[in-house]
Order: C-alpha cells, then sequence, then structure tokens
C-alpha cells in the first residue's frame, strides 16, 4: 500500500491555474476564500441566501476576470474589492439603497467595548439591522477602510452624504448596542433573582 500526500497547492499555482480556466484551481480558489467572502457579501446583503448568490456572482467575475490581477498588492484584497463591488451592484440593482442627506453630530461609540461582550455573529447581526444605506456606508468606512471620498464616488454620493450615512449608522448602533445591553442586563437580573 502506498501512501499518497497531497501538498496543498500554493495561492500562485492557483492563480496559474485559473488562468487556464482549469475547474480543478477555480474549485480550490473557490473553496479557499467563499467562507470569508460569504461574510463580507453578508455584511451588505442582508439575507443571507441573496448573500450567498451574490457572493457566487463574484467568484464567476473573478473568474472570467483574473488576468486582470497582476500581483501588486494581496489577491484576497483583490477579490475582496469584487465582493464589495458585487454586494454594491445587487443593492443598486433592486432598489435597496437609500441614502439620506443631512448630517447630524453623533458621539463616537466605544468600539473596544463592544468588542469586549460581543461575539463576530452578534456583531454582524447587529449590523445587519441597519437600513442599507447606513450598512453600506458604514462597512465601507469602519471595515473596508475607504475614505468618505471613495465612498461617495463607489456610491455616486456627495462626501457629506457618506459623512451623514456614517454618523447616522453609528447613532443607530449605539440604540442597538444598549437595547442589547439592556436587555442583557435585564436577563441577569431576572437570573440572580431566581437563584437568590
Amino acid at each position: 500500500m502506498t501512501l499518497i500526500i497531497q501538498r496543498s497547492k500554493s495561492e500562485e499555482d492557483i492563480i496559474k491555474g485559473c488562468r487556464k480556466q482549469q475547474s480543478n484551481a477555480q474549485r480550490l480558489l473557490f473553496e479557499r476564500h467563499s467562507g470569508k467572502m460569504l461574510g463580507v457579501c453578508k455584511r451588505y446583503v442582508r439575507d443571507a441566501s441573496e448573500a450567498e448568490l451574490v457572493m457566487v456572482g463574484g467568484f464567476v467575475k473573478i473568474f472570467q476576470k483574473i488576468d486582470q490581477f497582476k500581483g501588486e498588492g494581496s489577491f484576497e484584497g483583490w477579490v475582496r474589492r469584487i465582493m464589495v463591488n458585487e454586494s454594491l451592484i445587487y443593492l443598486r440593482k433592486n432598489k435597496y439603497m437609500y441614502l439620506e442627506s443631512d448630517i447630524t453630530k453623533v458621539e463616537e461609540p466605544d468600539y473596544e467595548e463592544m468588542a469586549n461582550y460581543l461575539e463576530a455573529e452578534d456583531l454582524l447581526a447587529i449590523i445587519q439591522q441597519l437600513p442599507a444605506g447606513y450598512r453600506m456606508v458604514f462597512n465601507l468606512y469602519a471595515i473596508e477602510g475607504y475614505s468618505h471620498k471613495e465612498i461617495a464616488e463607489r456610491l455616486d454620493i456627495n462626501v457629506n452624504t457618506s459623512k451623514s450615512q456614517l454618523s447616522r449608522a453609528r447613532k443607530q448602533l449605539q440604540k442597538l448596542l444598549k437595547e442589547r445591553e439592556d436587555w442583557e442586563n435585564s436577563k441577569l437580573l431576572h437570573y440572580e433573582g431566581i437563584s437568590g
């Protein structure tokens, strides 16, 4: 009996295979990146099955345009940009993008404190509760790291609208986090009252 050990292909080998349209390389690329990229799409597209469709469409675009990746910067970053763009295109086509344009001053939430008591899935669920326009700008700014100018260009809005949407998203997140904290505290008090 012979034991065959397959070494995992390097990303460079997988990309070369995808450029030759090898289905095995495409499958490996999908398996390697689909989990993270589904998470990216879910941050923009609220419905899980729709987010999955957006992700699959994003991979189709990646396979079609893989020759455009020149090896500058990270491949995962290139893939992520395509997924963000596909999510934004989906939202535009389906008229889920509603942006308001006036600015209100809002306190900055304490993101470190949020991280202390929230798991990633909990935070994603809270972000999903934001209206589509708020969610898009929040994701692009706070998670993807785009500037307001870049967001304005991507969404074809003005810079002040981007700032306003972020401000409103933060205010809404603060409200949702406060509600969650109050709910957790009332649960804890109820539990202590029963066991005490």
